[in-house]
């Protein structure tokens, strides 16, 4: 497999961004698949301000699409980004956040902003 070389600002600016333990969970959480901010309100315990700023440095460095249903915004990877290949190296050495999702839909609150 070929590796894409990152430009060097690119490459700091993902690495600053996933550098902050809530950015990293919220990318775990979305890697395979989108998450309302209703859900990672749930999952990491903060306030709604709180988790919007985080998602707004996400989507500042491109990292994550978001996609307007209604009110309501649902964020995912995005997997076009110049760097992905630096957030799928990350990935690969944290652990699976997907549990978290489960025990969110456990408890029937995955998806409560329909």
């Amino acid at each position: 497999m070929e590796k894409t070389l990152v430009e060097i600002d690119k490459a700091a600016a993902v690495l600053k961004v996933l550098g902050d333990k809530t950015r990293l969970t919220i990318i775990g959480l979305i890697k395979d698949g989108e998450c309302c901010v209703c859900e990672f309100v749930e999952v990491l315990q903060m306030s709604q301000p709180s988790v919007s700023q985080h998602l707004r440095k996400l989507r500042d460095t491109g990292l994550v699409k978001e996609r307007r249903r209604g009110q309501w915004i649902f964020y995912s990877l995005n997997q076009e980004h110049d760097a992905f290949s630096i957030v799928e190296s990350v990935l690969e050495l944290i652990p699976d956040q997907m549990d978290k999702l489960k025990e969110l839909e456990n408890k029937g609150l995955r998806i409560c902003c329909d």
